[in-house]
């Protein structure tokens, strides 16, 4: 298992089409994928679960993965946040 914290960048925080995006990413991979904020822990494949974890701009949270392409699927997950969305700048 691997886990990495990250402070996510973008206004929209994780809430509707960047947790869509962000679904869509944790999705391409075999391995599981979960999202912790504040000691909650969910699916990062499930929608409802990263939607339910309210993430605000500047919120810190942890992502973990565990599987084949657990580094894989961490890099990509940290670089989407990193590149806000691929939503651009906001």
């Amino acid at each position: 298992m691997i886990t990495k914290e990250i402070t996510v960048l973008n206004r929209q925080g994780l809430h509707a089409k960047p947790a869509s995006t962000f679904v869509r990413a944790s999705n391409k991979f075999h391995s599981d994928v979960f999202i912790t904020k504040e000691g909650i822990k969910v699916n990062a494949k499930s929608i409802m679960g990263v939607i339910i974890l309210a993430v605000e701009q500047g919120d810190t949270i942890e992502l973990s993965a565990e599987g084949e392409d657990e580094v894989e699927a961490i890099d990509a997950l940290c670089e989407l946040i990193n590149n806000k969305f691929e939503l651009g700048t906001e």
